[in-house]
């Protein structure tokens, strides 16, 4: 007999089914289960205001979490980026699979690149911590560039370049990988220039704490550096108490000596979304080896960051 199709809840973008097509596949091999996706719509995706607007924390997960709880779905695939910093306790990460390159693009005209772009060029983001970095870089660097809010999707946010309304977007490269356009890249920004979204470039499978067997099954699928680097990430987040779409970028990575690798490196920004004013610090430690000291070693930076000032330079705060 044909066992039961496991139900994969994912929103209908085209970048989301992507990746839940993705982990889909990933979750047949591993569990020899049929798994089947269920569309779901969330409010971030029929709301046409800014994320900024409607509170950014949550707005593309809620409707997930809801249908796992109701036993709609078995469980769910989200971009880690999206999710709330508060894990429900009915609800469990069972997987963090391996990242993506979780750097930010741009998708500019006549290939350019982000330094060469004429005077006044105008770049479009949805993002308060892109625009915060960019216009930051521009300062220090002379350049004359204006960013624009937009939201839409990929196909949407790319289409005003070619329609000559903007003259580049930024885009996170996770995301054009995984729907197969990242040969529309026209730069990859330096980490060193915009630093990313905690989490982004990262999936989080998520499914019912009470299901123990589907939790060890999805266990698989976690890669144990890229959870212990997002732990830390997010736990910075939480202690600047700064939703999603707030101005800060996060970023932790390995530091090897040859073969080995040494310690954890965690980077943090907050800025004004003009750039004007800007937080950046680092800190380095241990590789975390459970979940407790990667999210202190995102809350020691985070103390630091506010010690400095960070807390009043973000304008949207979680509620």
């Amino acid at each position: 007999m044909t066992e039961k199709a496991l139900r994969l809840g994912t929103r209908r973008s085209k970048l989301a089914m992507a990746q839940s097509g993705q982990v889909a596949e990933a979750v047949r091999r591993v569990t020899g289960r049929p798994v089947e996706l269920v569309e779901i719509t969330t409010y971030g995706d029929v709301s046409r205001e800014a994320l900024a607007q409607i509170g950014g924390t949550g707005v593309f997960v809620t409707a997930l979490r809801d249908a796992l709880v109701r036993g709609e779905v078995d469980f769910a695939v989200h971009s880690l980026k999206d999710l709330p910093t508060t894990q429900p306790e009915e609800l469990v990460l069972a997987a963090v699979p391996v990242r993506e390159d979780p750097r930010d693009v741009i998708v500019a005209r006549d290939a350019l690149k982000f330094t060469d772009l004429p005077r006044g060029a105008r770049i479009g983001t949805g993002s308060p911590r892109r625009m915060a970095q960019l216009n930051a870089y521009a300062r220090a660097h002379a350049l004359d560039i204006e960013t624009v809010p937009i939201r839409g999707n990929v196909d949407t946010r790319i289409q005003y370049v070619h329609d000559g309304e903007l003259d580049a977007v930024v885009l996170a490269a996770a995301g054009l990988n995984r729907i197969g356009r990242i040969d529309e890249v026209t730069d990859f920004l330096s980490v060193d220039t915009v630093l990313p979204a905690p989490g982004q470039g990262a999936l989080a499978i998520e499914c019912a704490a009470g299901n123990a067997d589907l939790i060890a099954a999805l266990g698989a699928l976690d890669d144990p550096f890229t959870r212990a680097a997002v732990t830390a990430e997010r736990s910075l987040l939480a202690a600047l108490e700064a939703g999603c779409s707030a101005p800060v970028g996060a970023l932790a990575d390995l530091l090897a000596d040859g073969q080995f690798v040494k310690e954890m490196r965690l980077r943090g920004v907050v800025g004004t979304t003009d750039g004007t004013r800007m937080v950046q610090l680092s800190t380095t430690g241990p590789v975390p080896q459970t979940h407790d000291q990667a999210w202190a070693l995102g809350r020691e930076l985070a103390t630091e960051m506010l010690a400095q000032g960070a807390a009043g330079l973000m304008g949207e705060r979680a509620h």
